[in-house]
């Protein structure tokens, strides 16, 4: 309240404090304004960069960004087809290479235990002249990821604008089926690894690296599984910097217009929190593979031909027996296990009797909205415990308990 009174949250803002640091509850300055119902504060907060205003009805500004969806590099699309730009890049002593094993990136720990915090792993990074010998072998898959992003002119000394006159260094991304031993000894780092568990090990990163870890990940993935063309089962080749496999079959009709399986592949997920008719309550179920007392979000993969509104419906009556009617949505996050868009949204129940399917979940349950606050705060302590906050399902449950500010 002094904050907003003395208007010193203005000051803050004109020395360019980072809005989306977080407390130790995962809450940024927006969100802890906007749940105590602070609108004229959130208001601020969530105004765009840029100074747009609110355009749409309803729209809300604030950038609400999800782990994985950090845009750190700029992808530079067009240069992909520069076979020229791409291969002097390639030799360019400023570049960065990511290493991958198997689809895992080669990573340092910041403690000697092996423990760590999120943001206390890092990605190893190597030029060309530690990798250079990879890049010549045929088994190595070498894609292109973009030119580190540069700073605001405006914002920038004289000197740095001097700098930043000659281009941005490149990142490259290497997949290889070398031996895993004989990689790390390549790294001047202690402490390095390949994760073995991406759907964990892979949320300890920055949110920064996590962003580029997703964009790699998923078209290593993809080239992974397409060696071969989907169409005739020829050989393929991969093209574009990594983001195109054509066919090295002159017939193959692959090769006559643009076709979806000569380039990556992302398979759309929504995943919803159903809310309970009286507003206090929200359906959450769990997984047999789902670590002890932990309940999550519903979710499923889109079908052909499906809108989203009814892929929410069909897939919580599937898993849960509830009926589904208003669906919203509320924001998306890569998942690069290998290649999914999840698609998050909220919806309201319109029947509340739970029937399982098993096949699809072991239990779902009605929550109170009371014992989801304690699940967000309390952790370990609570009735049950939802998944990590580098989550959509996490994301998702939170916006809801924040849309009301009257606790």
């Amino acid at each position: 309240m002094f904050t907003s009174e003395s208007n010193l949250f203005l000051v803050f803002l004109s020395f360019s404090c980072d809005k989306f640091s977080v407390n130790s509850s995962s809450q940024t300055a927006y969100d802890i304004a906007k749940f105590w119902g602070h609108r004229h504060i959130a208001g601020l907060l969530g105004r765009a960069a840029d100074g747009c205003e609110r355009i749409l009805p309803g729209a809300d500004l604030h950038p609400h960004e999800n782990y994985f969806s950090r845009e750190t590099l700029d992808r530079q699309s067009g240069k992909r087809t520069d076979k020229v730009w791409l291969e002097a890049k390639q030799s360019d002593s400023e570049t960065v290479y990511l290493l991958f094993s198997n689809l895992s990136p080669m990573v340092r720990t910041q403690q000697e235990d092996g423990s760590e915090a999120q943001g206390d792993m890092k990605l190893c990074r190597f030029r060309y002249e530690e990798v250079k010998d990879l890049l010549l072998k045929p088994s190595t898959v070498t894609i292109f990821l973009g030119i580190e992003k540069t700073k605001n002119p405006s914002s920038s000394s004289s000197s740095e604008k001097t700098e930043s006159l000659s281009e941005p260094p490149v990142w490259f991304a290497i997949n290889t089926d070398e031996d895993a031993a004989a990689l790390l000894e390549r790294c001047r780092e202690k402490n390095c690894s390949f994760p073995r568990s991406p759907n964990r090990d892979l949320l300890k990163l920055s949110e920064e690296e996590a962003g580029v870890v997703a964009q790699a990940r998923s078209v290593l993935a993809w080239h992974s599984r397409y060696s071969f063309c989907p169409t005739c089962g020829g050989a393929t080749k991969m093209e574009e910097g990594g983001y195109k496999r054509s066919c090295l079959n002159s017939e193959c009709r692959s090769l006559q217009g643009v076709h979806n399986t000569c380039y990556p592949r992302v398979d759309p997920v929504v995943i919803m929190l159903v809310i309970h008719p009286d507003g206090n309550q929200c359906l959450l179920g769990r997984k047999k593979v789902f670590p002890v007392g932990m309940f999550s979000c519903l979710a499923g993969f889109v079908e052909p031909g499906e809108t989203l509104e009814e892929a929410v419906r069909r897939e919580t009556e599937e898993e849960s027996g509830v009926k589904v009617g208003p669906v919203q949505y509320v924001s998306c996050q890569p998942w690069p296990m290998p290649s999914n868009l999840m698609i998050g949204c909220l919806a309201v129940a319109v029947s509340t009797d739970i029937k399982v399917d098993e096949n699809e979940i072991e239990e779902a349950r009605w929550f109170p909205r009371q014992q989801v606050i304690d699940s967000l705060f309390r952790g370990d302590r609570s009735v049950f415990v939802i998944p990590p906050r580098q989550t959509i399902a996490h994301q998702l449950i939170r916006h809801w308990i924040c849309m009301n500010s009257n606790l």
